[in-house]
């Protein structure tokens, strides 16, 4: 099936006489006839559900879909994208080890990697995605257990070449991590290019009317944790706490990696959604190849309006010829990009406030990518925690406007901003 199919139909196929639409599970708990029928389960010897802080069905329905959205072979859902990250990241990466991370990432996912996670003893060296393939190689170091990056970075909008990343992280033994929340899978699958893990905030586009916060994980099923046996003991060698599986061996490259993170980090953490959250993520995905055509295209007439206005200082939006990741973009997202342009005006800062105010149809909001128009500034909202300086490396400058166009008319959304342009003196 191709991308648009499967956003509708992947994950789940009813049974004659069964719903149509992926049933809502809503229920703790699951019934079963014997002590031992429920025993193979806590020991994982047998597939079906228990407890829904671990799995449940309408859940595993949606990563499902997911899963064969990206090209996967296992996946799950998580209650946000940030546990998304953190799950992906922490089930490999434990206190006394090593991550490489690009320094071009959401404002949230560093606080979480340079400040919580170092706390846990998890240590980060953060990277350009600029960086030369020598100052890239340099920040590994013998206890590195995997690179993470954006495959378009929120808000600064970097391209990363997957490629180039997922060859030093493969050189050095480690799998690479990519956060694909912005381009999705209809624009870009990175597992086609070498990463190994990809992790979402449906939260954004999957979800795309800002109904539901959630996350997803899914794995290639492609890194072999057995052959760097001694790096990943969690997965080679045995887990006490299920007596004494060694994942990898029982679960194969296929499935091990996420089948840890559920037995082990849900079970422990419970960033599980609900189901109703997952059912609202479902329906959001049946339309998400449609949507991204009619966000990329507007996006595109606004960044080309943007570009040409004279109170703009600069725009940066990887699809207008002039940006500097321009051929990343056509070499990873030769269909599109995604809807989010970052721009500045000439009167900096206090003319970003007076443009903002103006706006009727965009709305302020923390919120970017789904169907509605929304614009922040990042250096006063998501990215506030981090000083100038750290705003600058992360390609946040303060003046920074971060602007997701939405599926509105287009002819209305460069109105809304002719008009709020005016204001601006």
């Amino acid at each position: 099936m191709k991308i648009g199919t499967k956003c509708v139909q992947a994950g789940y196929t009813p049974k004659n006489g069964e719903p149509r639409e992926i049933p809502i599970i809503q229920s703790t708990t699951f019934k079963y006839d014997t002590s031992e029928d429920m025993g193979k389960l806590f020991d994982l010897e047998a597939s079906g559900y228990f407890y829904s802080r671990l799995q449940n069905p309408t859940c595993d329905h949606v990563a499902a879909r997911i899963t064969a959205l990206e090209g996967g072979t296992a996946g799950m859902l998580t209650s946000s994208g940030q546990a998304a990250n953190f799950f992906a990241v922490f089930n490999i990466a434990n206190a006394g080890d090593h991550v490489v991370a690009s320094s071009a990432i959401y404002g949230g996912t560093y606080n979480l990697f340079n400040v919580t996670m170092r706390k846990m003893g998890v240590d980060f060296t953060f990277v350009t995605p600029d960086c030369s393939d020598e100052e890239l190689a340099a920040a590994f170091q013998p206890n590195t257990k995997a690179v993470f990056g954006e495959t378009i970075a929120n808000p600064c909008l970097a391209v990363l070449d997957i490629e180039r990343f997922a060859r030093a992280a493969h050189d050095h033994g480690v799998p690479l991590i990519v956060d694909n929340t912005f381009p999705t899978p209809v624009n870009c699958r990175p597992f086609e290019w070498g990463a190994d893990i990809v992790t979402h905030s449906t939260t954004k586009y999957m979800d795309g009317h800002a109904s539901g916060v959630g996350g997803a994980i899914i794995d290639s099923g492609k890194f072999d944790w057995l052959a760097y046996k001694d790096k990943f003991p969690g997965l080679t060698t045995p887990d006490e706490s299920y007596h004494g599986i060694v994942y990898a061996e029982k679960f194969g490259l296929e499935g091990a990696f996420i089948m840890k993170c559920t037995a082990q980090l849900m079970r422990d953490f419970g960033s599980t959604p609900s189901p109703q959250t997952a059912y609202i993520l479902g329906l959001g995905l049946e339309s998400l190849e449609v949507r991204m055509q009619r966000h990329c295209a507007n996006a595109q007439k606004v960044a080309e309006y943007l570009a040409s206005h004279e109170k703009v200082a600069w725009v940066n939006y990887c699809s207008l010829p002039d940006n500097q990741y321009y051929a990343l973009a056509r070499k990873y997202l030769p269909g599109g990009s995604c809807g989010v342009i970052s721009f500045g005006l000439k009167g900096g800062r206090k003319a970003a406030e007076v443009f903002m105010k103006e706006l009727k149809v965009a709305i302020i909001a923390t919120h970017v990518a789904d169907a509605h128009t929304c614009v922040l500034h990042p250096a006063n909202a998501t990215h506030r925690q981090l000083s100038d300086e750290e705003l600058v490396r992360a390609g946040v400058p303060a003046d920074l406007i971060r602007l997701s166009v939405g599926i509105e008319d287009v002819d209305d959304i460069l109105a809304d901003l002719e008009q709020a342009l005016a204001a601006v003196k």
